[in-house]
């Protein structure tokens, strides 16, 4: 292998190691496939959702097989422009285009012998589809502006939360490479199915952010935070889980969180009309027959409770019964009950 090929991407990418972290059944279940097929040398095709993690897995798939010494590097589909990605995967040679200076090596080459990650395959063009076909087929390329064939040895990794079916069906992806590339097809859990791990992992980067701001202890949540942890749906994953506990923790002026804001976009200021349609009231009239109000959080809860009860009572107390009444998981439930609980004893 020449080294001098890798010597600008292994220096511009350099190999990161984090370890992934879960106890819930999904999770588990999902690194033992990944362990399972991380020493076989074949491409694995990566699917989830935005946030769940993918190239924490295509690099846990990398440092788990033989090729663990040698290069991984990765390219984001999505952040080039089509006219880019083919002179970005197989490299050019000098006068190949305007600009092209000098030659170019392209990251299938500065990865030979090693394993390189595509994210969001499904937003490569497809002559360049066919291009990584010969590549997975016949384990060599041109750079562009050669007839040179250069061989490499590379494990291609791809991942996308894309329909790939869905694509080559509407011709928008080769057949044949969705074929070839998915020798395995892992889908990565989405967070609101792995119900147990999302305190372990608020506990984890409350941490972190805590020794970044110099905090000698780590900050606890309130029983009120975890529910609302548990309670909510994580559509952007673990990265937006992330983002919402490293936020709580930096805002909390104490190691107790007990304030957790899921959309840091709601405006304070905003003024909302009732559903009625109706014209709220004036100044001069605002507030002198009506009753006093609760805090709104007090408020929440009560109808938490009320809604708590009344599925409870209608399942007979079966709580698997009560959770899907509330369509809520039952993890979810477990921890708006747990909280019930023990406010109620």
């Amino acid at each position: 292998m020449n080294s001098h090929r890798q010597e600008h991407y292994t220096r511009e990418t350099p190999p990161r190691i984090t370890e992934a972290l879960g106890q819930s059944e999904k999770f588990l279940e999902f690194q033992e496939r990944l362990s399972r097929v991380a020493p076989v040398n074949r491409p694995v095709l990566l699917l989830g959702e935005r946030g769940t993690g993918k190239e924490l897995a295509a690099g846990r798939l990398h440092y788990l097989s033989d090729r663990w010494q040698r290069p991984f590097l990765t390219l984001n589909c999505s952040a080039l422009s089509p006219s880019l990605i083919e002179s970005e995967l197989f490299g050019y040679e000098k006068g190949a285009f305007t600009g092209a200076a000098q030659r170019r090596v392209g990251r299938f080459e500065a990865a030979d012998g090693g394993t390189l990650f595509l994210d969001e395959i499904g937003n490569i063009p497809l002559e360049v589809q066919e291009k990584i076909l010969r590549v997975v087929e016949y384990y060599s390329f041109e750079r562009v502006g050669s007839a040179a064939s250069i061989d490499v040895d590379v494990r291609i990794i791809a991942a996308t939360n894309a329909n790939l079916k869905a694509l080559a069906a509407g011709k928008r992806f080769k057949q044949d490479l969705l074929d070839r590339l998915s020798f395995e097809v892992l889908i990565v859990p989405p967070l609101r199915e792995r119900g147990e791990d999302i305190l372990l992992l608020a506990n984890y980067f409350a941490g972190r952010m805590a020794l970044e701001l110099g905090w000698k202890e780590i900050p606890k949540f309130s029983p009120e935070a975890v529910a609302a942890l548990d309670g909510y749906d994580w559509p952007g994953n673990v990265r937006e889980l992330k983002n919402v506990v490293e936020r709580a923790v930096y805002r909390s002026d104490s190691l107790r969180i007990d304030e957790i804001v899921f959309d840091p976009f709601l405006s304070p200021y905003e003024t909302r009309l009732p559903e009625s349609g109706l014209d709220s009231p004036g100044p001069e009239t605002a507030g002198k027959n009506d009753p006093p109000r609760k805090p709104i959080k007090e408020a929440v809860w009560d109808l938490k409770v009320e809604m708590l009860e009344e599925a409870l009572a209608r399942a007979r107390f079966n709580q698997k019964e009560a959770a899907k009444l509330l369509g809520l998981t039952y993890h979810q439930f477990r921890g708006l009950y747990r909280q019930y609980k023990a406010i109620e004893d």
